[in-house]
């Protein structure tokens, strides 16, 4: 059985970490904050490394499940390069931009390591449940070698083509998720100050054209309760949405809804904070029209 290491327990690799564990791969984990890494371990079959490089020595599959790309570039140069061994893969959760994955594929090929970009879709639910959607980027039969591994916390995984490609699919997804919050949200607040009521409005809605998994799923659970829970920041969503800006600059796509997305984004985040969460964007909204979907 493949020995896996895994780095990165957040909201998201915490739950994939575990999913991991409980599949019965020898696991090693390793976390910024150590003491994160070392209650997962009790918790769980999993060994606590002291660093991420110990965490990688003997791993055959390496999970990197961080915030952004710097962050695995800063990993990997903190010991982990070094660390990994000939023949083992690095397999990359988190939402990164293309570009950089494409380099540190190429440096750590030269190593005879290979990559695999494969973030993750369906949130904090999907993580525990084991039904997240990966996106991977890389070579079919490297796929193919750590597939098991990813099996265990995702229900459908797509090779969406070379290295970067995963990434970027994740990034086009996110701006799309940003631009359905924020339409969803202006939608909605306008209709209610006209005195229509938020659900009428999704249940027509979500039974029409204008349907989005903001409308059916999000909008419902969390605005109209007013709950907004914390599962994912919109600084992350404001990242990757910035992501997916670029690489239609790159590929020279006019993309004007795409900039908008990561500039909302960005407004949002500055007049929320860096811990609100991406549904809590449509909160600018209402601000700025004086009324609330109810």
């Amino acid at each position: 059985m493949l020995s896996v290491a895994f780095l990165g327990l957040g909201a998201i690799g915490r739950p994939m970490a575990r999913r991991i564990a409980a599949a019965g791969f020898p696991l090693t984990v390793w976390n910024r904050t150590s003491a994160r890494a070392t209650a997962f371990a009790r918790e769980t079959s999993a060994v606590a490394a002291r660093t991420a490089g110990e965490a990688v020595e003997e791993a055959d599959v390496a999970v990197t499940c961080l915030s952004t790309s710097a962050d695995v570039r800063q990993v990997l140069d903190g010991g982990v390069l070094e660390s990994l061994k000939r023949g083992a893969t690095l397999l990359d959760c988190t939402s990164g931009d293309p570009a950089t994955s494409r380099r540190i594929a190429e440096q750590l090929g030269a190593r005879r390591v290979s990559f695999v970009d494969a973030p993750v879709s369906g949130g904090v639910r999907g993580a525990e449940d084991g039904t997240l959607t990966v996106m991977c980027g890389g070579e079919a039969a490297d796929l193919e070698r750590v597939r098991p591994v990813i099996e265990s916390f995702g229900k459908k995984i797509v090779h969406c083509g070379p290295v970067g490609a995963g990434d970027a699919v994740k990034a086009m997804n996110q701006a799309l998720l940003a631009l359905t919050i924020w339409g969803t949200g202006e939608a909605l607040v306008a209709l209610s100050k006209l005195g229509v009521s938020a659900r009428v409005a999704l249940d027509v809605i979500n039974a029409s054209s204008g349907r989005s998994n903001a409308s059916m799923n999000l909008f419902p659970e969390r605005v109209l309760t007013r709950a907004f829970p914390r599962t994912f920041r919109l600084a992350l969503l404001e990242k990757d949405a910035r992501i997916a800006a670029q690489i239609a600059r790159d590929e020279r796509v006019p993309a004007p809804l795409t900039q908008l997305a990561a500039d909302l984004c960005t407004l949002a985040r500055k007049e929320l904070g860096e811990e609100a969460d991406h549904v809590e964007a449509v909160k600018v909204i209402e601000a700025w029209a004086g009324a609330e979907v109810r």
